[in-house]
């Protein structure tokens, strides 16, 4: 594997774990409910509501499937970014704007395709954190982006002038 594959892949698993594992605990803050529970209702979108009964093990799948969602979208990401260099230069619009994409394809393409097959009604209340919380998901997934080109790490010396 050469130099620039291993940065790929460390861009993707390093954004697509960080950024999904972020999102359980932002799903806890924002439900009020404990990790497990948050787990088994990932695990739902396979099993169905008696995912909520499950135990450990229903856990623990809850928790593959997140973080490879999580990987998967990171991988979107990451991919385009090497066709289109904006997405590393520019990070963080492109990130939130990512984020907003994310929000809308798990709410109205992944929940009504999954076991539980449910369209979330629009509720302020529920929508501002919960795309908050995948804006922050966008931009995890654009900093690993931007810092495997070296971007994200070096962007307060390279919007700073030249002395």
């Amino acid at each position: 594997m050469n130099a620039n594959s291993r940065a790929l892949l460390t861009a993707i698993l390093w954004g697509g774990l960080v950024a999904g594992t972020i999102d359980i605990g932002a799903a806890c803050l924002i439900s009020g409910r404990g990790i497990p529970y948050i787990l088994h209702v990932i695990a739902g979108g396979l099993l169905g509501k008696e995912a909520l009964a499950g135990g450990t093990g229903t856990a623990l799948l809850g928790l593959l499937l997140q973080e490879l969602m999580g990987v998967i979208i990171a991988a979107v990401y990451v991919l385009a970014s090497t066709r289109l260099t904006l997405l590393t230069r520019h990070w963080v619009p492109w990130g939130l704007a990512f984020g907003v994409v994310v929000y809308f394809v798990m709410n109205y393409v992944v929940l009504p395709l999954s076991a539980w097959h449910v369209v979330p009604p629009f509720n302020l209340a529920k929508f501002l954190p919960n795309m908050a919380a995948m804006l922050l998901f966008g931009l995890i997934v654009a900093f690993f982006a931007a810092r495997r080109d070296g971007v994200a790490a070096g962007s307060a010396r390279a919007a700073s002038p030249a002395i």
